[in-house]
């Protein structure tokens, strides 16, 4: 099979290039290792931010069916120490510029404005090589190939893509997420949900301790559990076993309010592991003719915020570039990647001088002052 665009993997940026390239009237097909839409869950809710996010979904020509999904006041925050007193507590007034949304559902309007058989489900790559003059074939484990004259990489950290342009793998941070989940908690979790309050919160402990949790849809709490340790630790937990899982992991927060630690204890769902990779600030590599790459292929940072967002842009400004240099495609990825590698260098320095394991001041002083510049 011979396509002229080639987009491996159907994430938020791939997808939100592959609907740009679509507006300006040019084909791409996106192959994704998932083997359906339903295949996974697709994580919680991300906040989308008019700097860099909007301008995707205003460049994909989507704003009004991403309005319709926006969850009305979580952008409330909510700041409380280890013993459940509230230190902060910020109202959502419509005007802080970061709306929140599903992940899933974001997603879903995006592959709804695609032609139909955009997206190749199904397709898992093994690999890819150049075949010169900007050609490249992309292998995938059932043995099937794909050749292209334009690749894109926009399968995530662990990218089949990016050792065509660099050397560059993830590095373990040294801290992971512990994902949990409680349903209706207004009925059945209700002290908790009362410490979550209507938006985020997040509960310090200045060390290596945090609990952070967004409320969702119907009255979901989806907690992140966030712990210093190395992964040889994690390796020790048997995450099978939900309640043992729960238990060990709440003795790191011993002596803690019981309405913060009943976000682990009293979890619905088995604890998941998310350990935190990042590439090196500043990752960039030399121009290699017919492929380039867009989100955490390109910039993977620890989670704050920025990663979705700066991955639509990505996408996005990709996609217009294609579409402003429609004969000459190497023009259109210098353009992008001249963009691209200051933009990516700039939040990753951000996020290495943010502290590791911030304390209370650090995060009231924060997102005190993000609601001033909001």
């Amino acid at each position: 099979m011979t396509t002229d665009i080639t987009i491996v993997g159907a994430g938020l940026g791939g997808l939100t290039l592959a609907r740009v390239l679509h507006v300006h009237g040019i084909p791409a097909t996106v192959y994704e290792a998932e083997a359906s839409l339903t295949d996974r869950s697709q994580g919680g809710m991300l906040d989308i931010h008019d700097y860099n996010g909007q301008l995707a979904v205003r460049a994909a020509g989507l704003m009004d069916e991403f309005r319709g999904i926006i969850l009305e006041g979580r952008q409330a925050m909510r700041i409380l120490d280890r013993n459940g007193t509230v230190m902060l507590d910020q109202a959502d007034d419509g005007t802080g510029g970061r709306p929140e949304v599903q992940r899933g559902e974001l997603r879903q309007i995006l592959l709804d404005s695609l032609p139909a058989g955009t997206v190749r489900w199904g397709h898992k790559v093994s690999g890819a090589r150049g075949l010169g003059e900007g050609r490249h074939e992309v292998a995938f484990a059932d043995g099937s190939t794909a050749v292209t004259s334009l690749l894109v990489g926009a399968d995530g950290a662990w990218s089949r893509i990016r050792p065509l342009l660099s050397t560059a793998t993830p590095e373990y941070t040294g801290t992971s997420f512990v994902e949990t989940y409680l349903f209706d908690a207004d009925t059945r979790h209700p002290a908790a949900a009362k410490a979550v309050g209507g938006g985020s919160l997040f509960a310090v402990d200045p060390g290596k301790r945090q609990i952070g949790a967004h409320r969702e849809k119907d009255g979901t709490l989806h907690a992140y559990v966030v712990l210093s340790k190395p992964l040889d630790w994690f390796a020790g937990v048997d995450f099978t076993d939900a309640a043992a899982t729960a238990a060990l992991i709440a003795q790191e927060f011993a002596g803690w309010a019981p309405e913060l630690t009943a976000l682990i204890t009293d979890s619905d769902t088995t604890p998941v592991l998310r350990p935190h990779y990042t590439l090196p600030v500043g990752h960039r590599w030399d121009r290699v003719p017919g492929v380039t790459l867009v989100g955490d292929a390109a910039h993977l940072i620890p989670p704050n915020g920025e990663g979705a967002n700066l991955a639509m842009l990505d996408g996005a400004e990709l996609g217009e570039a294609l579409a402003a240099h429609p004969a000459d495609v190497e023009a259109a990825l210098a353009a992008y990647e001249q963009a691209l590698f200051p933009r990516s260098a700039a939040v990753g320095e951000a996020e290495a001088e943010s502290p590791v394991n911030p304390t209370l001041e650090d995060l009231i002083n924060f997102f005190s002052r993000d609601e001033q510049i909001s």
